[in-house]
């Protein structure tokens, strides 16, 4: 009940909520890396990224991304890098430039990492075929050391999924599986392009289980077209029935001048600011009724759960597969559009794959952009991951983590006394404690420590 008390504290009366959505319901980045991915330039080549590989310590285990871009069908609502496919041929020859790009890294590196992490992320990972499976572990295995500890864990679309690919997948060491569900309204469902049934993903957790992956995360969405705060309680009713041990709730990003086929969507069936932050508040409710922990801005956890055990210690993490517990340094990514992050910076692979294939095919590492980070911004990263993550930081603390002294943060604190004003945030010494109705602006007041952010640059979604 406590929980629950809590959860429902953060709910704003209807006549402020409306005025604070009129002056915080702009767009803010999602802080899934600092500096974020609207500051990667071409300044970083495949010749950088081979000099910070070079460095990388064979004493410290790094993780491993994997970025599958084919998906059986284009949920009009996707955001991802990623294109519908009928047939097995463009990624049978995908996969076979990934297995280059695989030898292309293990020649760059300085010799045999240990790998504590490995992310399948897409598109949809189990589009892949189990022969296509079984030789991208190979292949891995001759580039890595996997850890006794090996997180493995793929997103998965339960429309394609099926118990043979499962158990090739869990033969080779997945563990932790992310199904997307979005929401189990008809209506809603047609209007995006996406028709699955609870019996589908019902089945799905079921093999996942049975084949001993032990911890399933389902993916559910707010804000979509027709979305209500009824019917998306009344997904979390049917999903319920599963108890997941995760679940994710993201809102929807409508950036049709970034993703041509969110035209589709009928921008007059979507929910409003306010209805949107009904739908998310109402679910977060509703979780922590059922017994989760609420994670950072969008993810709710089993309270035994390690992001649970994580966030309670001070422990989690954000990057771009979302909250995580992963403390790993180094991140390399692979396939086209693939992210990596290493102590020296962020390096992307080249987001269009007709770009991607041609570097491979060149025998060049398909490097196309990134950002060398400063002290600078390590430190400020650092302020804004804990805000994402704890809602709260200890300026003091973080600066000695830094090696600082000063505290020149004038200008910030000026910019955050209009959320002080409005009971968003609290102040008290260099403590800054977003409070339980601040932490939906989560991302809007992290802006404030991002000296690259711009209100006006129209990059980033709507911050409720």
């Amino acid at each position: 009940m406590r929980l629950k008390t809590e959860a429902s504290q953060a709910r704003i009366p209807a006549d402020e909520l409306t005025a604070l959505i009129a002056r915080y319901d702009g767009r803010a980045p999602r802080y899934t890396s600092y500096p974020t991915a609207v500051q990667f330039s071409p300044a970083v080549t495949a010749a950088t990224y081979m000099s910070w590989l070079q460095d990388l310590s064979a004493a410290e285990p790094v993780s491993v991304y994997l970025h599958v871009p084919f998906c059986a069908r284009l949920c009009w609502y996707c955001g991802c890098n990623t294109r519908a496919v009928n047939h097995p041929e463009p990624i049978g020859d995908y996969v076979r430039l990934l297995l280059q790009e695989f030898s292309l890294l293990r020649d760059a590196l300085p010799g045999t990492l240990a790998a504590s992490g490995l992310h399948f992320g897409g598109g949809t990972p189990n589009m892949l075929s189990v022969d296509e499976v079984h030789a991208i572990f190979d292949r891995l295995a001759q580039v890595f050391r996997f850890t006794p500890e090996l997180e493995a864990a793929a997103e998965l679309d339960p429309a394609v999924l099926t118990r043979d690919w499962v158990a090739a997948a869990t033969s080779r060491g997945l563990n932790r599986v992310s199904l997307g569900v979005q929401n189990l309204t008809p209506q809603v469902q047609q209007a995006v392009n996406r028709e699955d049934t609870i019996e589908q993903i019902s089945d799905c957790v079921a093999w996942l289980r049975d084949a001993g992956v032990r911890s399933v995360n389902l993916d559910l969405m707010y804000g979509l077209p027709h979305q209500t705060t009824q019917n998306t309680l009344s997904t979390i009713d049917q999903v319920m029935r599963l108890r997941p041990d995760r679940l994710a709730l993201f809102g929807y990003a409508h950036v049709p001048w970034m993703k041509a086929h969110q035209k589709l969507i009928d921008e007059a069936a979507l929910p409003g600011a306010a209805d949107r932050l009904d739908q998310s508040e109402s679910a977060a409710e509703r979780l922590v009724a059922e017994g989760y922990v609420r994670i950072g801005l969008d993810h709710f956890a089993l309270p035994d759960d390690p992001l649970s055990v994580a966030q309670a210690n001070g422990a989690l993490r954000r990057n771009f597969q979302g909250y995580t517990t992963d403390s790993a340094r180094t991140l390399l990514g692979l396939g086209a559009s693939a992210i990596g992050s290493l102590p020296q910076g962020f390096a992307q692979n080249a987001a269009q794959e007709l770009t991607w294939r041609a570097a491979v095919l060149r025998g060049e590492l398909p490097v196309a952009r990134g950002a060398a980070v400063t002290d600078e911004d390590r430190f400020r990263g650092d302020i804004i991951e804990r805000l994402m993550c704890d809602f709260t930081v200890d300026l003091r603390a973080v600066a000695a983590r830094h090696g600082r002294s000063d505290l020149a943060f004038e200008r910030e604190f000026m910019r955050l006394q209009v959320f002080v004003d409005d009971g968003l945030v609290r102040l008290d010494g260099p403590r800054i404690q977003i409070t339980p109705r601040g932490r939906l602006l989560v991302r809007s007041i992290a802006a404030v420590f991002d000296v690259y952010f711009s209100a006006e640059a129209k990059r980033h979604a709507r911050a409720i």
